[in-house]
């Protein structure tokens, strides 16, 4: 039996990601403060008799002493630990607030990396994002790990910041590889979704609770020209599994995983719609935002050849569970 040790458990990653592990007979210790989440959504593995939940927050250093003596007492009746960051300031309405997304995702990221590597952890797997390729977020054929960024300055967003503190995470996690530490990967995640989102904020369950509660959806007006690709949080799970499975995976680099079904936004809606038996729903713009790229395509072929992982969750079906998940 392994323990894995889960920040931001009741994520869309997280939650998903427990489930999994359960039911596969490992024991999870998770913790989450649900800064874009909910309790809803464990509820089902709450009580399970390998899950133990604490709602702690990566930034508060007591809390993390406490997880520290949790997982040391854990460990003794454990093969191997493993550590999984999820959490993350993850609302793009946040991204412009530097202070809000380096405290999080940057300083307590390498104080929980420091954490796994103290308790002798084997593995540490570092959930980044697509957000670092920043404004080089299409090529043809998608991008790839090996391709240079090219970031925004400071003179055109603060959106910026985000992608660059969670660009340090990858570097943080390379270099505890590099100095022979510990076993670790980052996965740069594309448009993760989950039926179990319990708040509008990201592009799908905004379309649909915008749908199912007023017929109409608000959109900013770069989704006039915006194409996206969306991971199911099933398949983004799975591929932390196979990378955590597939040992010369752990090499402290990069691992782009999403899927090439693309899509205009505009088309998103219509999709959503379409599964929801509304006909032509009226669809409003509103503001816009900086600094953010009208494609966002990545090239998954260095984790299929590494692992053999591929998505398997197509863009319909997944918006037919999420549907299905909110008129419950």
């Amino acid at each position: 039996m392994d323990l894995f040790v889960i920040s931001g458990v009741t994520g869309m990653t997280g939650n998903e990601l427990a489930r999994m592990i359960i039911s596969s007979g490992h024991r999870v210790i998770g913790f989450d403060n649900f800064f874009a989440s909910s309790i809803d959504v464990i509820q089902d593995i709450l009580h399970h008799p390998q899950f133990t939940f604490f709602e702690y927050d990566l930034n508060d250093a007591d809390q993390m002493d406490s997880l520290k003596s949790e997982v040391s007492m854990a460990q003794s009746d454990c093969e191997r630990t493993i550590y999984v960051n999820c959490a993350a300031v993850v609302h793009t309405e946040y991204f412009y607030k530097v202070d809000f997304t380096f405290e999080t995702n940057v300083v307590s990221m390498q104080r929980f990396l420091d954490q796994a590597i103290d308790v002798h952890a084997d593995i540490f797997i570092n959930c980044s994002t697509s957000e670092v390729y920043s404004m080089e977020s299409y090529r043809d054929g998608g991008v790839r790990e090996s391709d240079f960024v090219s970031l925004a300055t400071v003179e055109h967003s603060q959106r910026t910041s985000y992608a660059t503190g969670k660009l340090l995470t990858e570097f943080i996690t390379k270099d505890a590889v590099d100095k022979g530490l510990i076993k670790a990967c980052s996965i740069r995640f594309a448009n993760v979704y989950s039926k179990n989102e319990r708040f509008a904020k990201h592009i799908i369950p905004h379309v649909i609770h915008s749908l199912s509660s007023v017929g109409a959806v608000t959109l900013l007006e770069n989704s006039k020209r915006t194409y996206r690709t969306f991971l199911h949080n099933i398949d983004s799970c799975s591929a932390v599994l196979h990378l955590i499975n597939h040992e010369c995976a752990l090499d402290g680099t990069v691992y782009n995983v999403g899927t090439d079904e693309e899509i205009h936004i505009l088309d998103l809606v219509k999709l959503c719609a379409e599964e929801m038996g509304i006909s032509n729903p009226p669809i409003y713009f509103e503001g816009s935002r900086a600094s953010d790229p009208e494609r966002r395509l990545l090239n998954t072929e260095k984790i299929r050849k590494k692992t053999g992982w591929a998505p398997r969750i197509s863009l319909r079906e997944g918006i037919r569970m999420c549907i299905e998940e909110i008129e419950k």
